[in-house]
């Protein structure tokens, strides 16, 4: 891929989008570890908090990246991402175990060890969608942790008021989790010679990542719903 061609520019967007679709609880949880600071020096906390995180997640993207050159990795990292995909839907979200801290740097290491154990999902998916591109990472992720961090409150509210940009986001994610294991080593030659398959194969990873996570948000909602009732009578 050509440094600043119309392919490394799509991806670049693809790795923004999937970043901001997956980082919605770790805004969350920033606001949360910093909710108990003072206005003046939340912001503190923030910002510091923020460049942490983006320094460790380049880092560990970068590792993740080079990693993926290994045989298999793709294959596997690509059937960890359906599930990720399929968790975006899914999963309800509780960030009640997140403590907020009253004074600086304790605000400041919770952002960032925080981010790191929830980040994990957001390394491997924007690994493969960088196809191995190291630049691609480091201005994906320069470009959407701040926005994150910063626009956190619109976003979620977006997700709130437009439920099927998460539905969106899910598809970019299941697309990538099947293009990955296409391009596995191991596969190419599989796919290489029947690329109807390839395109057949994605199909069915996005079909089957939307109709199980709309499945399992129903079932869910239909759960707190019945609940609700009870506790009422």
């Amino acid at each position: 891929m050509e440094l600043f061609s119309a392919a490394f520019f799509i991806s670049l967007i693809n790795i923004i989008f999937i970043d901001l679709i997956l980082a919605g609880d770790n805004a969350i949880v920033i606001g949360m570890a910093a909710k108990k600071l003072p206005q003046t020096v939340q912001k503190k906390a923030i910002l510091y908090g923020t460049a942490g995180a983006v320094i460790l997640r380049i880092i560990a993207t970068l590792i993740v990246v080079w990693l993926l050159n290994i045989p298999w990795l793709l294959a596997v990292g690509g059937a960890m991402l359906i599930f990720i995909a399929y968790k975006v839907l899914a999963d309800e979200g509780d960030h009640d175990s997140i403590d907020a801290k009253s004074s600086l740097w304790p605000a400041v290491r919770t952002i960032v060890i925080a981010d790191a154990a929830m980040g994990l999902d957001n390394v491997i998916a924007v690994a493969g969608a960088s196809q191995q591109h190291m630049v691609l990472v480091v201005i994906g992720l320069l470009i959407s942790v701040p926005i994150v961090v910063w626009g956190s409150t619109l976003f979620i509210k977006l997700l709130t008021l437009f439920p099927w940009i998460s539905y969106v986001g899910a598809a970019v994610l299941a697309y990538t989790a099947a293009h990955m294991i296409t391009m596995e080593p191991h596969f190419l030659p599989f796919f290489e010679d029947k690329p109807i398959l390839r395109y057949l194969l994605i199909a069915i990873v996005m079909a089957s990542v939307l109709l199980l996570g709309y499945r399992k948000k129903r079932q869910i909602r239909d759960t707190k719903k019945h609940q609700s009732r009870a506790a009422t009578h």
